[in-house]
């Protein structure tokens, strides 16, 4: 069963075309690598997905609701975070699970169960009362995510996840994503690490608003004739005419 599905997803601003005709479906519970340099149009169709952008044309349906008229739908069956973290660092680390919880529809009675069985998962019982300023990187990342994914929602959507944190961490991270994939989670990530897209298990790299390759790591490192995924990319990026 697709998750995501577009034909044609295009985004104008004025005379310039962010993202331009592209088409791509992809399945309940699959690891979804969404790759491109800086200016590739990336942020714009995640946007659009996300319901928080309405595309100029072409079609696209998320969790089976459609980007134009059912974005408020969408919203509440996916997740979504950033690099940024999208944790609140003044509240306490049991504070955001409840604060997004609560925004995601969960009861009182299960919020309470879930902040526990969170906070042992992540080994944070001991940070409970802790701000999340406090905390190390890694663990406001792992932490993020698994508010992210607190609902279950159908797709998660990751926008450069792991950005500055050593590969120890960066592993870790990995790990709760292929946790949330085994339950049927799709997750749609975008990254600058080239190894990190050999652990999707398909990818797309932009270029200049258009999907210029889609498939399975090891296809597309056949396919350029490429030892690594890193090959891959720039082998495609060097196409790219606009900047960032």
């Amino acid at each position: 069963m697709n998750v995501i599905e577009t034909e044609n997803l295009t985004k104008r601003f004025g005379n310039f075309t962010a993202v331009d005709h592209i088409s791509f479906t992809v399945g309940e519970g699959e690891i979804f690598g969404f790759l491109g340099a800086n200016g590739a149009g990336k942020t714009t169709a995640m946007r659009m997905l996300c319901g928080l952008s309405v595309p100029t044309s072409g079609e696209a349906h998320v969790a089976g609701f459609d980007v134009y008229r059912e974005t408020e739908s969408i919203k509440k069956h996916i997740g979504y975070m950033s690099q940024k973290f999208s944790l609140y660092g003044d509240l306490k680390v049991w504070e955001n699970i409840r604060l997004f919880g609560g925004i995601y529809g969960l009861s009182g009675k299960q919020l309470a169960a879930k902040t526990d069985e969170l906070l042992r998962v992540l080994s944070l019982e001991s940070e409970r009362n802790t701000l999340v300023d406090a905390l190390p990187l890694g663990w406001k990342q792992k932490l993020a995510f698994s508010v992210a994914v607190l609902h279950e929602p159908r797709v998660v959507f990751l926008d450069e996840p792991t950005g500055g944190v050593d590969p120890v961490t960066r592993r870790q991270f990995w790990e709760l994503i292929y946790q949330a994939a085994e339950r049927g989670i799709t997750v749609f990530v975008t990254t600058h690490y080239m190894d990190e897209a050999e652990y999707c298990n398909r990818v797309s790299i932009m270029v200049d608003g258009k999907i210029e390759a889609l498939d399975s790591p090891q296809a597309l490192k056949s396919t350029f004739q490429a030892k690594n995924m890193n090959e891959v990319f720039h082998a495609l990026a060097r196409k790219a005419k606009r900047g960032e």
